[in-house]
């Protein structure tokens, strides 16, 4: 694990979503189309493609941010760059042009904003290798810092056979998982890439197979990953969802989570930001994949290209799954339920373990620890932490079936996962009234209790059933199979 700050390298088409608003009066005499009157003040300018991917990262509030691009040296240009450097977005990786327009879309947008206009201004020429030198020792030098590269390929000329070498063999030296949102039919320009993430019109155009029905998507996804070498392949399909697949299978598939849809602009941008957060933090390639789900279902409830922020993610996860005691990584928004309560002036009581295979003593544990309070909320160690903890033949019950039973307790009200070796982050994430352990600690010995009282709160122990452990359950049946 790298000890600094989570950091991403986007690299990509960057683009200005232009936004001009009126009025709708009548129509023209000199042609059957309607006369816009501009408001006052009437334009609006958004960031666009790969720099919307990057200020949805640095909205999570996760990741630092760098970009690499290209922009010409036009008004529009400038206006770009001054937005990314003041969302905090490091842009000295971005190219200046003079001989093309930064791709700018721009928008006329009537009452009830109806949008009744598109004008692209944008060049698709390919950037030439002479340029691309003037930034490749900077990212050769700064390549180590990087957790994950998510390439946003819009056509418009940057991420040309050139440019992928350079990225795909510099990630190859440090071992930087890419994942990349695609369009290009040539496919190999991403070989060896960890994801790739077409829709389903861009998987047909790109393998030229047939994706009418879920087997055909899964088939043509899989083809997919086998011919460019990647690890996997997410198909987005719209109002249906995603499909993830590896070479051989379907792994996962989520339904939409949006409750009404007024505009995709910028769901696809969106859905890599948070896909790319998650796996940057460590987490399962399908729980990302279902964040991802998520952050673009709010997205495409918001008109234009608009921000979307972690709360509402996971607000939005936590009212569509059902399940709505278990909450993912701490670190992306999900304890949005817990400050409810806690808004609420319920007392909050924390416990954490690893509760591998659950067990009796752990139920009456969990029974007394809720008597203490008013809600429980219990921090889980994620798979990779257990190995680390308690070797590699552990956990014997993988995180989402540990989460599934510990939600499934009258006594739990919610189920948190933390990635690290102990709860102390998510401990202090929480902020709970009262911390509990089993009696087998000492107050002084437990992970957070300092944290915990000098906030006023309490730390408990309770005694543990004698008797009940999860390694003893575990050398019984290993006896009794001898």
């Amino acid at each position: 694990m790298k000890n600094h700050q989570t950091k991403i390298l986007v690299a990509g088409d960057v683009m200005l979503d232009t936004y001009i608003y009126g009025k709708v009066e009548r129509v023209s005499p000199e042609a059957p189309v309607p006369v816009l009157r501009k408001k006052p003040v009437s334009a609006k300018y958004v960031l666009g493609g790969a720099a919307n991917v990057a200020f949805n990262i640095v909205t999570a509030g996760i990741a630092d941010v760098d970009i690499l691009s290209v922009v010409g040296e036009d008004e529009q240009g400038k206006l770009l760059l001054h937005k990314l450097a003041e969302v905090g977005i490091d842009t000295d990786m971005i190219l200046t042009d003079q001989g093309r327009p930064t791709t700018d879309k721009l928008r006329y947008i009537g009452q009830n904003n109806q949008q009744l206009l598109r004008v692209d201004n944008e060049s698709l020429k390919p950037v030439e290798r002479k340029q691309l030198l003037a930034v490749c020792e900077q990212l050769e030098r700064k390549m180590k810092i990087y957790d994950i590269i998510l390439l946003s390929d819009y056509l418009k000329g940057f991420l040309n056979m050139d440019t992928m070498k350079m990225i795909m063999e510099m990630a190859e030296e440090h071992q930087v998982p890419v994942v990349a949102d695609i369009k290009d039919r040539n496919y190999y320009k991403y070989k060896g890439a960890y994801l790739l993430k077409p829709n389903q019109n861009e998987l047909h155009e790109i393998t030229g197979m047939l994706v009418s029905s879920e087997e055909e998507i899964v088939k043509a996804s899989c083809f997919l990953c086998r011919e460019a070498e990647s690890r996997y392949v997410l198909t987005t399909l719209g109002a249906d969802g995603m499909i993830l697949t590896d070479r051989e299978r379907k792994l996962l598939k989520v339904k939409s989570t949006a409750r009404e849809i007024y505009d995709v602009t910028g769901a696809g941008d969106t859905a890599m930001a948070y896909l790319a957060v998650g796996l940057a933090l460590g987490q399962p390639v399908e729980e990302a994949v279902e964040t991802a789900n998520a952050a673009a279902g709010v997205q495409v409830s918001k008109l234009g290209t608009s921000t979307v922020y972690p709360n509402e993610v996971f607000q939005s996860m936590h009212e569509f799954s059902g399940r709505n005691k278990q909450l993912s990584d701490y670190r992306m928004g999900s304890l949005e339920p817990i400050r409810a309560e806690q808004k609420k002036g319920r007392r909050i009581v924390f416990t954490n373990g690893c509760f591998d295979i659950l067990h009796a003593g752990h139920v009456e544990y969990l029974q007394k620890a809720k008597e203490l309070g008013d809600c429980l909320v219990v921090g889980i160690n994620s798979d990779a932490s257990v190995r680390r903890l308690k070797g590699n033949t552990r956990p014997v019950n993988g995180i989402k079936d540990r989460m599934l039973l510990l939600a499934a307790l009258e006594s739990v009200d919610y189920v948190a996962v933390f990635e690290e070796d102990t709860p102390l982050e998510l401990i202090r994430a929480v902020m709970p009234q009262v911390l509990v352990k089993g009696g087998d600690y000492k107050i002084e010995e437990i992970v957070g209790a300092d944290l915990v009282a000098a906030n006023g709160g309490e730390v408990v122990t309770i005694p543990f059933v004698e008797g009940k452990s999860t390694t003893k359950m575990i050398e019984s049946i290993q006896e009794k199979m001898v």
